[in-house]
């Protein structure tokens, strides 16, 4: 009952927006400054009607995710071993410090230089989410309980075991944690990159050509649509996640309901 409510509610939330926008629509009357609803739609159902669109998500949807599945990888390694081997960590910091600090335009444009527009934003999505994913795995095994290792220690514990039955319920509520933002910044970074450099059929490229004729409803279409994917995204990674470790999915389902409740 509940869920029913709850969905209710979020149903009605989104429908008022969408009302809003419709009424702020009507009132400028200007569809190169603010189309509505049914324009955008209108667009999107056109555009996915081609060819080409299927072609765009594709070829965006599969760089930009294989960016962050480098990062995502890389960051798990990195993180580890800085918190293994301390030394390690020494040298990564400046190299974080680095790339948290530099703009993405920066990167954008040196990797146009070095790498050209066609893995642009591999590349991109890589250095964003990266230093994220770095920073929350080795807050996620500093913070496993020191009794157990100790413990664990003192029964001589294999590694892969301290691992899987220490570590692993420790980090992973760090990584999802560290997913959510990391996702969300992955298309954005991605998409900004697209539509610096223009590669050939990308998201970023049917943006930055929506511009140049001036089609806002195009524009809402395709944002509409980058907005869908980086959900889906977000969804089936964190899922995947929660596979990882069944308790931190039961966890998980506690917390939601005591919020709502």
């Amino acid at each position: 009952m509940k869920a029913d409510i709850l969905r209710f509610k979020k149903a009605g939330i989104i429908l008022f927006w969408l009302l809003v926008w419709q009424a702020a629509s009507m009132a400028v009357h200007n569809s190169i400054i603010l189309v509505g609803p049914p324009e955008v739609l209108s667009a999107l159902i056109r555009q996915a009607g081609l060819a080409d669109f299927w072609k765009t998500i594709g070829f965006s949807f599969g760089k930009i995710s294989l960016g962050f599945l480098m990062a995502f990888a890389a960051g798990i390694f990195a993180g580890g071993a800085a918190c293994r081997f301390p030394l390690i960590g020494d040298f990564l910091s400046p190299v974080m410090s680095l790339i948290k600090s530099v703009p993405v335009a920066s990167f954008v444009i040196l990797a146009l230089i070095w790498a050209g527009s066609e893995n642009l934003s591999v590349i991109i999505a890589f250095l964003v989410v990266f230093p994220m994913i770095y920073i929350q795995t080795m807050a996620g095994i500093q913070s496993a309980d020191l009794q157990l290792l100790e413990m664990a220690e003192v029964f001589q514990m294999p590694g892969l075991k301290k691992l899987f039955y220490l570590y692993r319920p420790a980090l992973l509520p760090y990584l999802a944690s560290g997913c959510r933002v990391a996702l969300g910044m992955n298309w954005k970074s991605g998409i900004a990159a697209e539509v610096i450099g223009v590669p050939l059929h990308s998201i970023g490229e049917k943006l930055y050509l929506a511009k140049i004729y001036l089609s806002t409803a195009d524009l809402f279409a395709w944002t509409l649509m980058i907005i869908l994917l980086s959900m889906m995204s977000e969804t089936f990674f964190l899922w995947l996640l929660s596979l990882a470790s069944p308790g931190f999915r039961h966890k998980k389902r506690e917390g939601r309901s005591k919020w709502n409740s």
